[in-house]
């Protein structure tokens, strides 16, 4: 039995985890220097997100408007960024209304600085064949229950189809030829 075949137990070391919340932390510490410093230069972040994920608040017109993923970009006009282990906050404008967005960080699918051509692209939460989240690595659960006592009712939902552009990291990668 090799590594990509080999069934993965309670006593595996979930590597594949590790790397993700490493990739994770790449991201959130960047977000982090420009909330304590600015975006430096031409930086700007484009941050594609699961729109169905549990635990996502965005308005119902953007959620329908975007249907499984949506991209949003940190750049000129955004306000109360925050960012935790937990969930991305952030207000930006919609038709020149400000919304506040709640992404749970395990919904970030991809991470991108195109002014210096980074980009993670990170694997969404394994899905059971009825497509629901059969996972909860980071104890999102947990903390959305704490959101909605905060915040209201929680407005995430899961849903079993997903839409929206997957981009592989691989355009990005060096070819050794």
């Amino acid at each position: 039995m090799d590594f990509m075949t080999k069934e993965i137990d309670e006593n595996t070391l979930r590597y594949d985890r590790m790397v993700e919340k490493a990739l994770r932390n790449v991201a959130r510490q960047a977000i982090e220097e420009v909330i304590e410093d600015g975006l430096p230069g031409d930086h700007h972040f484009y941050i594609t997100f699961l729109t169905d994920y549990e635990g996502v608040q965005i308005p119902d017109y953007l959620r329908e408007r975007y249907p499984g993923e949506m991209t949003i970009v940190l750049q000129y006009q955004f306000y109360d960024l925050s960012i935790d282990d937990k969930f991305l906050k952030v207000t930006l404008s919609f038709n020149n209304i400000p919304e506040k967005l709640v992404i749970p960080v395990a919904a970030i699918t991809i991470f991108a600085d195109p002014s210096v051509n980074f980009a993670l692209q990170f694997q969404p939460l394994d899905a059971d064949e009825d497509g629901a989240y059969d996972d909860d690595p980071d104890g999102i659960a947990e903390a959305i229950a704490e959101l909605a006592d905060d915040d209201g009712d929680s407005k995430g939902k899961k849903k079993k189809d997903k839409k929206g552009e997957v981009v592989s990291l691989d355009q990005f990668r060096k070819k050794d030829d």
